[in-house]
């Protein structure tokens, strides 16, 4: 064996070992390139799922934000329908006071308020009002600020009536507004 030989052969060993280093590299190069892929696909996946969720979310959000905006608008209007209403009820409770059968009306809260409190009370009413009274043997107090009605008291000052109109508005201030809403909606 000469040493050409023995060169060449060192020669082939080795463009072989390169050979196989370089098959060897392309093969993780390729193999890295694979899991690259696949990761950045998965990590596409699942961060696109997450934006979808997150964009769903947010639309039902804004959605059910704008629901409850229009109940809100909504519930405002009626409110001021009411408010409204209550103003018209109370121009015509000031407008009935002017008629003759309100008279009557008073006259049948006197007799009422006798039963519940005393034969003998005291009646505070409008100013107006105290005309209607005057015949009658009916005890007079100063006059209140009313629309209309009376506030009777026994004679020992210890149980009070209010028949006034406002607080028989108050009192069913809550039946009124459901009969109002019934025939609004």
């Amino acid at each position: 064996m000469s040493i050409d030989t023995f060169l060449h052969e060192i020669e082939n060993r080795k463009k072989k070992d390169i050979e196989n280093l370089d098959k060897e590299l392309a093969d993780k190069k390729s193999a890295s390139e694979i899991k690259k892929n696949t990761a950045i696909k998965e990590l596409q996946e699942r961060y696109s799922k997450e934006a979808k969720i997150k964009s769903e979310r947010e639309a039902s959000r804004i959605v059910e934000a704008g629901k409850l905006e229009a109940k809100k608008i909504l519930f405002d209007a009626i409110n001021k329908n009411l408010d409204s209403t209550f103003d018209v009820i109370k121009q015509e409770l000031s407008n009935y006071t002017k008629t003759s059968e309100y008279k009557k009306v008073l006259q049948k809260m006197v007799e009422a308020s006798k039963k519940r409190l005393d034969k003998k009370i005291l009646v505070h009413c409008r100013e107006e009002d105290q005309v209607v009274f005057k015949d009658k043997d009916i005890a007079l107090s100063s006059p209140i600020q009313t629309l209309g009605g009376i506030i009777a008291e026994n004679n020992d000052v210890t149980k009070e009536l209010d028949l006034t109109f406002e607080e028989l508005l108050r009192i069913h201030e809550d039946e009124i507004k459901s009969m109002i809403l019934e025939k609004i909606l």
